[in-house]
């Protein structure tokens, strides 16, 4: 259910913090995301066993396992290599942020299914209401379809691209209708309206003027410490401190972008 990346950087994050390796291996036994080399797609033959067992942890020849459950069914194994208590605590905290992850996501999936299940006419008029409100959905307000066409090849996952753009968003709603076609659904600002959204009817359709398979060229140039001192609320300035960057961001395309990684990890970001 959560992507391999999601995994992958969550139990980054904890090898920084922890300095333990760490693995999250599949209840059938493939290793689908860790920190140590050569490890990725390896084969585990003692998990299975683990996984039908009656206990929630187990230290097997150096390395400790913990199941993550799904409403009670293990989904995911957390690996520790180690075999001394601070091992076992890390393994627990892990075993607890993959668990959170899993409810989070569940709830969202949950909630984009609801919507494409509503755009797609599959609702009966008496579910709606008490569906949304089940799924602390709110009825009463404005918001924008789009829909997303894409020629991406199969193997990258689109919508969690798409996703991560609005992370934050939790009444903005992204779902997949087949392998090229993408709901987002975004919700308005309070004065915001159709006719500028659409630049007056006139914007209908993203062209780039360029052939399918002409893909360009695009320069990220990433300042590792920057950030916009006006953001902290506490600070007051007598003049713009970055006038120059102002500037920018006001003529050329400028905005948010969500990274999954923060405090370390820097490569990841680059190259994902």
């Amino acid at each position: 259910m959560i992507s391999n990346q999601i995994l992958q950087s969550t139990i980054d994050g904890l090898k920084n913090i922890t300095r333990k390796d760490l693995s999250v291996v599949e209840k059938e036994g493939k290793v689908i995301a860790t920190t140590e080399e050569n490890m990725i797609g390896r084969q585990i033959d003692a998990i299975e066993n683990f996984v039908g067992s009656q206990a929630d942890s187990q230290l097997i020849l150096g390395y400790q396992y913990f199941k993550v459950y799904d409403n009670g069914i293990p989904e995911y194994v957390i690996q520790v290599k180690g075999e001394d208590e601070d091992g076992y605590r890390i393994g627990k905290i892990a075993a607890f942020q993959i668990q959170s992850l899993l409810v989070a996501y569940k709830e969202r999936y949950d909630k984009d299914n609801f919507i494409k299940n509503l755009l797609l006419d599959n609702l009966l008029l008496v579910d709606i209401y008490s569906r949304a409100k089940k799924l602390h959905i709110e009825n009463n307000i404005r918001r924008i379809v789009y829909l997303i066409e894409t020629n991406i090849d199969k193997d990258m996952n689109i919508v969690e691209i798409v996703r991560s753009i609005f992370p934050a968003k939790t009444k903005d709603f992204v779902t997949a209708v087949d392998e090229h076609s993408i709901i987002l659904v975004k919700e308005l600002r309070e004065k915001e309206t159709m006719d500028e959204i659409s630049h007056d009817g006139e914007l209908t359709k993203s062209e780039t003027g360029r052939e399918a398979d002409d893909l360009p060229n695009i320069v990220v140039v990433q300042l590792e410490s920057f950030f916009d001192p006006t953001e902290v609320e506490w600070l007051r300035f007598s003049s713009d401190p970055i006038p120059n960057l102002r500037k920018m961001f006001e003529e050329y395309s400028s905005g948010y972008f969500k990274v999954p990684s923060v405090g370390a990890g820097t490569a990841n970001t680059e190259f994902e």
